[in-house]
């Protein structure tokens, strides 16, 4: 079993907003659209880097070859968030997150 976790700030992200290279290199499509469907994209667009980085942190003692941008968070239809490593589902991983309007988290546990 293996754990990650980042935390991040919102106004790193809010730069980025309107940078959509930037954004379309680290970031799917999917998660990109679902943070500008939300009222602070920046923030949800924090959070879902911070879960990229969490599951990294977790997996890559696993997989030294593993770049965040090979790791995606999509929500299932109840709104829990669910990992993607190479667009595949990976169902060994639960990943948590939290934001406020300044501090966003993440924890990741690869079991």
């Amino acid at each position: 079993m293996n754990i990650g976790v980042d935390i991040e700030e919102v106004k790193r992200f809010k730069k980025y907003v309107n940078n959509k290279k930037y954004l379309e290199h680290i970031f799917a499509k999917e998660e990109i659209s679902y943070s500008f469907l939300k009222k602070n994209t920046a923030q949800h667009l924090a959070a879902r880097f911070a879960a990229k980085e969490a599951v990294w942190k977790a997996l890559s003692t696993k997989n030294k070859n593993l770049s965040i941008t090979d790791i995606s968070v999509k929500n299932t239809k109840e709104g829990k968030p669910q990992v993607y490593v190479k667009n595949k589902k990976y169902k060994k991983i639960d990943v948590s997150l939290s934001h406020t309007e300044k501090y966003v988290a993440a924890v990741a546990l690869v079991f």
